[in-house]
């Protein structure tokens, strides 16, 4: 390979030819972005980069994943749920929030930090003509008037990116840019979405070792610990290489550039990871921008996740570069954001990046249960609501930040990720005893009504409902707690049977002294004596309709109730609601089978709700044409919900059966997708032309019963003929493992 940057296009032409992304899906400008929040994102789970122009400076903002300040929230350890009882009942709830809010608010950290920041000056470069990420190989290349190209990517497998200028006579020397956190003018108090300054850490000011083409910074950070950043380059003819990584608490160290050959090593591994990434699934629809949308999502899955990793945080790779501390801290949300960005995982056939999320939650299982202990008394495992990477808690909105149910709706991660990909030693090892430790703490938590029989919680919530006033609390189960408590017995009843657990049969009757979830008029409440009364971003209410699916539209009294459930949500309207809300509220208008709402949904958020560079911005770009919120605190998790917005208009997997095509809008005459994975462990690919479903392929990962919803009147399979049965048309058919079926359109 004798020109390594220049040659990368013709060396894929002879890769096997992958239908998806497409050229029309890359991020193509004419210039350099001029706010970093609207640059170009390279990542590989543990590494991201920004690239976007400063002053007249190239800037690449540089960050790691675990670059944390870690310390404890102060006071936060003071609280207890008892405690917290009794105030509500007596009235006095700013005792609470001085303890469980006012910290997060007031201290800098625990807190996400940013890493540092390349510059190359441009004086000498003159004009960007061309600006593109190509997302099929994650590479940036930045074209100059005068003929220089300046090229990056970070290696998709190795802890290092690299950089290339070709074309290039002068002198080009890279900058090294601190963050300022020894800056006098940045230590402003601010708040959790504009970020504090950086200097309120009190960090001892940094250094930066200068040698012959190399730069190394180390910065000591809370108490002992410390990061480092380190730059090599070379130089040869009209070319130079580089090469950075960032290491937390460990000397920062890079293999030499390989100067016989003048290019870095890698490029190989780096494109056969994207290329098997790619290939694990691929959809086409005719809606040009949600298809853009759609691809941009799945490559950032691709940037932000590994097996080995921390799960995503709010701006996971890509910390804010703008002098403060990312927004919310760039913190674990687990009221909604690490679960929502997990989502298309599953069923875009990822399960080795979804695995980052259930390693880690297993990781810190000790320190949650050690939490659950401390603050609500008893055994068992509960996690906090919002976390450290360590999962010690940060506090804030109590309700939500230490809410009782977050573990449940943790532990259908873990279901997802057995269900997927029917692994039956993670469910043995992990599944289970998580599943486990969680039904501790919820038995214990969970106290009887005397009167009713029926279980309810001292204090139940419903994300971010009443904000954090006393009235966030109610005194019966909210529809949020409760769904989430029915929805993790379900799932806890057949992780056990398929475990021959001897529990089961309890805990199936434990399940049932659980109450109803409370409806009236409006369908689902926020919990009983209170309707969804105005405009709210977060879908809390619903979460029987999905993630959960507790209600099935095939069911009529089901289909009733989640009808005048997504009416009443109309009637509200969207004036409150962020980004994430409109993703949301698509995937559960697919549930409802209501295909042109949820495409409607999607692009609302993908016209109003993002940067330039596809990120989820939370906030009404559009001056406010449908929400309030026109601010733009960047956040990934709208962006994640927004692909499996797609995936469920696409399959979907309910009560034990696949459906296929369920929800799309009347326009989409022409469809198609592969490999899209469901529950069971299938692969499963199917096509529709001129408004027909032709043709549905169904691939074995494991042994297994495929029930197929039968989506043509008549239908004959093609190839090899097993025994199969068809009851309410339902396909049923036993599968061994790689096996693949193709049922064809009968026509008839």
């Amino acid at each position: 390979m004798k020109n390594f940057f220049a040659t990368f296009i013709f060396l894929f032409q002879f890769l096997p030819v992958i239908a998806q992304p497409a050229l029309q899906h890359n991020l193509v400008f004419d210039s350099l972005a001029k706010r970093w929040d609207e640059a170009i994102p390279l990542g590989n789970g543990w590494l991201g980069a920004l690239i976007w122009q400063k002053e007249n400076k190239v800037r690449l903002s540089l960050d790691r994943v675990d670059l944390w300040d870690d310390r404890p929230m102060p006071e936060i350890d003071k609280l207890r749920f008892k405690w917290v009882i009794a105030q509500v009942k007596k009235g006095q709830y700013d005792t609470v929030q001085k303890i469980g809010d006012e910290p997060y608010e007031k201290y800098p950290a625990p807190t996400k930090i940013p890493g540092a920041a390349l510059e190359f000056d441009m004086s000498k470069l003159g004009k960007v003509v061309h600006n593109e990420l190509d997302i099929k190989t994650a590479l940036s290349t930045i074209k100059f008037e005068n003929g220089v190209v300046f090229t990056n990517y970070i290696h998709a497998v190795n802890e290092v990116g690299y950089f290339s200028f070709e074309n290039c006579t002068i002198d080009i020397v890279p900058s090294l840019m601190l963050p300022s956190y020894n800056s006098s003018a940045n230590g402003k108090t601010g708040n959790s979405v504009e970020g504090q300054g950086l200097a309120r850490l009190g960090y001892a000011k940094g250094s930066i070792t200068k040698g012959k083409n190399f730069l190394l910074y180390h910065q000591p950070t809370w108490k002992n610990s410390y990061y480092e950043v380190l730059v090599q380059w070379t130089k040869f003819s009209n070319k130079i290489i580089g090469q950075w990584t960032i290491t937390q608490n460990k000397r920062a160290t890079l293999k030499a550039i390989n100067v016989a050959i003048k290019e870095p090593t890698g490029w190989d591994t780096h494109l056969a990871w994207w290329k098997d990434y790619w290939s694990r699934s691929t959809v086409s629809i005719p809606d040009t921008i949600l298809a853009k949308q759609y691809y941009l999502e799945m490559y950032k899955f691709g940037c932000v996740a590994r097996s080995n990793t921390p799960p995503i945080s709010l701006q996971a790779i890509w910390t804010a570069d703008n002098g403060n501390l990312p927004p919310w801290k760039g913190d674990l949300h687990h009221d909604l954001n690490t679960e929502l960005s997990y989502w298309p995982g599953y069923t875009g056939n990822h399960l080795e990046l979804t695995a980052s999320y259930t390693n880690w939650l297993w990781k810190v299982k000790p320190e949650n249960e050690r939490w659950t202990k401390q603050y609500f008394g008893v055994d068992g495992l509960n996690v906090p609501g919002v976390t450290t990477i360590s999962g010690k808690p940060m506090g804030g909105w109590i309700q939500y930040s230490m809410s009782p149910t977050t573990a449940t709706w943790l532990t259908q991660h873990f279901y997802w990720q057995w269900k997927y990909g029917m692994d039956a030693q993670f469910l043995k090892e992990k599944c289970r005893p998580y599943f486990g430790a969680v039904q501790n703490f919820i038995s214990k938590v969970c106290v009887i009504d005397s009167i009713r029989h029926q279980y309810h919680l001292p204090l139940s919530s419903s994300p971010e409902y009443n904000n954090n006033s006393i009235n966030a609390w109610f005194p019966n189960f909210t529809n949020y707690d409760l769904s989430l408590v029915k929805n993790f017995y379900n799932e806890y009843v057949e992780v056990l049977q398929k475990t021959t657990g001897s529990n089961e049969k309890e805990i199936l009757l434990d399940s049932k002294l659980y109450p109803d979830l409370d409806t009236n008029y409006t369908g689902l409440t926020i919990a009983a004596t209170q309707n969804l009364d105005e405009s709210h971003r977060h879908h809390a209410q619903l979460m029987a309709i999905y993630p959960l699916g507790l209600l099935n539209v095939a069911v009529m009294e089901d289909k009733m109730l989640i009808d005048k459930s997504l009416r009443w949500l109309e009637k509200k309207g969207t004036r409150e609601w962020c980004g994430y809300s409109f993703s949301w509220a698509a995937c559960l208008y697919a549930k409802a089978k209501e295909g042109d709402s949820a495409a409607k949904m999607l692009q609302i958020f993908a016209n109003n709700f993002v940067s330039v560079n596809s990120f989820h911005l939370n906030g009404d770009q559009r001056g406010g044409q449908y929400s309030n919120f026109t601010y733009r605190p960047f956040t990934l998790e709208g962006n994640f919900a927004f692909a499996q917005g797609i995936h469920e208009m696409l399959i979907q997997s309910n009560n034990g059966y696949i459906e296929i095509f369920p929800a799309i809008p009347v326009y989409w005459k022409d469809v198609s997708f592969n490999t899209l994975r469901t529950e069971g462990a299938f692969l499963v690919s199917a096509v529709k032309e001129n408004g027909n479903i032709t043709q549905v392929k169904i691939t074995a990962t494991v042994a297994g019963l495929l029930q197929l919803k039968l989506p043509f009147k008549t239908f004959y399979i093609e190839g090899e003929q097993k025994k199969y049965k068809v009851n309410d048309n339902v396909l049923r058919l036993n599968m061994t493992p790689g096996e693949t079926i193709l049922v064809k359109n009968g026509f008839e």
